[in-house]
């Protein structure tokens, strides 16, 4: 059983993962976290100094669930294919949330690279992790000279669905357009290279 300061660093950096996906990074205040984590304004300080320490350790929060997620993934689904396609399903399955504020991963690395950079770098890590893990997948399917374009052309395609679905509030151009990638990945995986 976890001790309880790493309980209540857990709750903090848990409620500012939350804040910062709804609020936004820069809109989310010391204060906003301290009230959503349900501890004292002084406990924050133990633990993060600055609210750049909590994003970091947010960012770090989200990677370790992604990692987990991916070899969750890679061991329960046997083809490259099967894995792309349940990476796909992101999409249907977040549909509320993505209409409503839009990807967490996207959207916070819009926010942070306008004006701060370093802080981007941080959050260029989740991007970084689906990437290297989509590109293993497109090398398997048969495509190892061009892995590393396919994944980056599946995280923008699924960027792009995400943003026109959470600007016109569309689910349905969200499930027509995953649809429309699953076909894509099966067109891959039986040899069809052609756009």
């Amino acid at each position: 059983m976890p001790k309880k300061s790493e309980r209540t660093r857990s709750k903090i950096v848990e409620a500012a993962n939350h804040l910062f996906y709804r609020k936004g990074y820069n809109r989310t205040s010391f204060s906003d976290v301290v009230d959503a984590a349900g501890v004292p304004r002084g406990n924050i300080y133990y633990y993060f100094k600055t609210k750049d320490d909590i994003l970091k350790a947010t960012v770090a929060y989200r990677l370790g669930r992604i990692a987990n997620m991916l070899d969750t993934w890679s061991g329960s689904f046997r083809t490259p294919q099967e894995r792309i396609k349940r990476f796909l399903e992101i999409l249907p399955n977040s549909a509320t949330s993505l209409s409503r504020y839009g990807c967490p991963m996207g959207s916070l690395n819009m926010e942070l690279g306008k004006d701060q950079p370093e802080l981007k770098t941080e959050a260029r890590q989740m991007f970084e992790l689906f990437e290297g893990w989509l590109a293993d997948q497109f090398a398997e399917l048969g495509y190892a000279g061009r892995a590393r374009e396919l994944a980056l052309r599946t995280l923008a395609q699924g960027q792009g669905i995400t943003m026109i679905t959470h600007v016109y509030n569309d689910t349905a151009f969200l499930a027509r357009e995953t649809a429309r990638l699953e076909r894509w990945i099966d067109r891959l995986a039986a040899g069809d290279d052609s756009e």
